[in-house]
């Protein structure tokens, strides 16, 4: 059995779908194709959501009807035959007054989970439909009958994989299945998802409930590069990185994999393989439990990170301070990136400022707090490059004048972490790449 994931612009236009038959038809094994919403779609979609809940219907009508006009253009493109044809606007119909329905009444948070639920349903059931068109043999699995997450958001995965077995298993003998990345549902029945980029992570548990061979995920970059191609000139593909090395980079910012994608494939030994649907022939990067060396791979950078110094002079000699910090964050479910701490002083980083206000009231009670806006992290990752007394020396001497915020080390074997502020990111990516990559 292969899992097999297609992005957004995997399935983009008629001709990348017709291209994506190609890729999962004639392997001879079981295949299970999980498709994200055409690119674009998400979008389009949570603009949307937006415009209904700040109370303008008005241009949400126009978006959904550019919207469907985009659809129609497809649908005309990619089908031959005069019923399939007809099958594809009748669908795309059914959408897009459902999209409309969400005009007549209060606008919910459940209510926008299932308006974005939306774009991975007509990519499948166009997918499925060219499918049929062609005379190739498939079936369409409904993501809702069985992917579920539990009242803590995490994957019930005995659920997972007592629904799709059963699911399956009417179908038996049949080689190729259809089902949507993303969408999910909750603990109470509810139409759900798995956040941006979720269809990675879909594709994974797929794979560990079904004991998969391989999750190949199937992108518009042949692999993880060295450094990040949209700064950097001149980056290279990676050829095989462990699970660990990958999960650092993806938590870090390499945006071609969904960073929860990793930990279900590690656990259940299953190698997660990325490849590029605009170059199949690409070598491509394949994670599993081995690494192909010590040294820095790669390097990563997240942005949108704010940073915050508490001062106070109990933490000198005093136990139980960093407690009460932390018991803080998590009692606003904050996660922290970044930590360092001094006599008297502890910085740390988050990404997710939706309760940021009420963090730093509360943290005053314990001392200053200093808050910076707009820094970014620049993350080294290779295996055990940790312990290697001269890679952090090197890094920072790499950076030269650009201004270090906070550097961390040690938390984990494969990562070296540097904040900077966002506006030397470009300059720290290339100067990390010229000291360490010179090819």
């Amino acid at each position: 059995m292969r899992i097999m994931k297609f992005g957004g612009t995997s399935v983009g236009t008629p001709d990348r779908i017709r291209s994506v038959t190609q890729l999962v038809t004639g392997t001879g094994e079981p295949v299970v194709v999980v498709l994200s919403a055409m690119s674009g779609t998400t979008n389009s979609l949570v603009e949307i959501a937006d415009l209904l809940a700040t109370g303008n219907p008005d241009a949400a009508q126009e978006k959904i009807h550019s919207l469907e006009l985009r659809y129609e253009t497809v649908v005309q493109s990619l089908f031959e035959t005069a019923q399939i044809r007809e099958k594809g606007r009748e669908m795309i119909l059914n959408h897009f007054n459902y999209l409309r329905s969400f005009m007549q009444d209060l606008f919910t948070a459940y209510e926008v989970k299932c308006l974005l639920a939306q774009g991975e349903l007509i990519s499948s059931a166009l997918f499925q439909f060219h499918l049929e068109e062609i005379g190739i043999q498939s079936v369409l699995l409904p993501a809702l009958n069985f992917m579920r997450i539990d009242r803590e958001q995490e994957p019930d995965q005995y659920y997972i994989r007592e629904n799709l077995l059963r699911e399956m298993e009417r179908y038996s003998g049949n080689l190729l299945f259809v089902t949507q990345g993303f969408i999910c549902r909750n603990a109470y029945g509810e139409v759900d998802n798995l956040r941006r980029g979720g269809s990675d992570y879909s594709a994974s548990l797929i794979g560990v409930a079904l004991n998969a061979s391989e999750v190949v995920i199937w992108t518009d970059i042949d692999g993880f590069h060295d450094n990040d191609p949209r700064y950097v000139e001149n980056t290279h593909a990676i050829a095989a990185l462990s699970f660990d090395e990958a999960a650092e980079l993806a938590y870090f910012g390499a945006k071609i994999l969904h960073p929860s994608t990793i930990l279900p494939a590690k656990i259940a030994g299953i190698p997660v393989i990325i490849k590029n649907t605009m170059d199949p022939g690409a070598g491509g990067t394949t994670i599993s439990e081995r690494s192909s060396g010590k040294g820095v791979k790669a390097i990563a950078a997240k942005d949108g990170i704010t940073a915050l110094r508490i001062k106070s002079g109990r933490m000198l000699l005093a136990y139980g301070f960093m407690r009460k910090v932390f018991e803080i964050f998590e009692l606003y479910k904050t996660p922290i990136d970044m930590i360092t701490t001094s006599e008297i002083s502890v910085s740390l980083t988050i990404d997710d400022l939706t309760n940021l206000a009420q963090i730093v009231d509360d943290l005053h009670h314990y001392g200053t707090v200093e808050v910076d806006h707009d820094q970014t992290i620049i993350c080294a990752v290779g295996e055990g490059i940790a312990s290697e007394t001269t890679t952090a020396a090197g890094l920072i001497k790499a950076l030269g004048e650009i201004p270090v915020r906070m550097i961390s080390s040690g938390g984990s074997e494969n990562n070296i972490s540097i904040l900077v502020p966002s506006t030397f990111k470009s300059q720290a990516l290339n100067a990390l790449s010229s000291h360490l990559f010179t090819h």
